[in-house]
């Protein structure tokens, strides 16, 4: 099994067991609108930094899975157009409205990458910050991100598939144990398949929670495919259980050059 397929099938061990999804009252595929804010003030990173260093100015920077734009406007200035690419309108218009109050001119195309590739412009870096892990089929996924870069790409991923932090709460409720992979060496591993020498660097960032506890019982509950009925059970379970306020990171990033 190369590495490509070995990540196809981590991210496949995934899958809620259809006994459970099928008797889910709502779709559990819902992410808390917290994770997509973008504060006034965006923290430096390294996957802020290693981008950054590679925008000119009045540059051009694509976002790949956009949501509010974080990964962007962290890069404005010096860049002074973005373009996000998301499949949910409500991520898009919040993508523009975000890129209007900065002054910056923006693009937005609605759909899945790299579907849409062929109708999104190229620029000077490319970012897709917490994207990879619902790509399963990541060979072409990433050949379009580096065909959409003049410069460099960016990736930012959790070091634990982000589904990992619910895996105490999917034991606790189901008695279901979650798998631990895929991992950012995984990731490079497929890069170093296609060719690609790209680089790495962990670090430690602040966790993005819902911090209002009815809110993240309410959300938990839905991603554990449990019934309304059971919500007070779930809160109890996360007053217990709290997150920690940090987790681990890693940036990928790779110089483009040209064929």
């Amino acid at each position: 099994m190369n590495a490509a397929d070995r990540w196809r099938a981590a991210l496949e061990a995934w899958a809620i067991p259809e006994a459970i999804l099928s008797s889910a009252p709502e779709s559990p595929w819902i992410h808390p609108p917290v994770l997509f804010d973008v504060p006034t003030t965006i923290e430096s990173s390294p996957s802020h930094d290693r981008a950054r260093e590679a925008v000119p100015a009045g540059g051009t920077v694509l976002d790949v899975g956009c949501g509010g734009g974080i990964a962007a406007f962290a890069l404005t200035p010096p860049a002074s157009h973005v373009i996000g690419v998301d499949h949910q309108v409500e991520m898009l218009t919040m993508f523009r409205a975000n890129a209007q109050a900065r002054g910056v001119s923006v693009e937005t195309i609605e759909g899945f990458w790299p579907a849409v590739a062929a109708r999104t412009a190229i620029a000077d870096v490319v970012t897709a910050h917490h994207v990879v892990y619902n790509v399963a089929d990541v060979v072409p996924f990433l050949a379009a991100l580096d065909d959409h870069a003049r410069a460099r790409v960016v990736l930012e991923m959790p070091n634990q598939h982000p589904l990992a932090s619910l895996s105490s709460a999917w034991r606790a409720f189901w008695a279901l144990e979650r798998p631990s992979g895929p991992t950012p060496d995984d990731l490079l591993a497929v890069l170093g398949q296609m060719g690609i020498d790209a680089k790495s660097e962990t670090f430690e960032g602040s966790l993005r929670t819902e911090t209002d506890l009815d809110q993240a019982a309410h959300f938990t509950r839905i991603r554990l495919c449990l019934p309304a009925s059971r919500e007070l059970e779930v809160r109890s379970f996360l007053e217990s259980h709290p997150p920690s306020p940090t987790r681990s990171l890693t940036t990928i990033w790779w110089d483009h050059t040209a064929a």
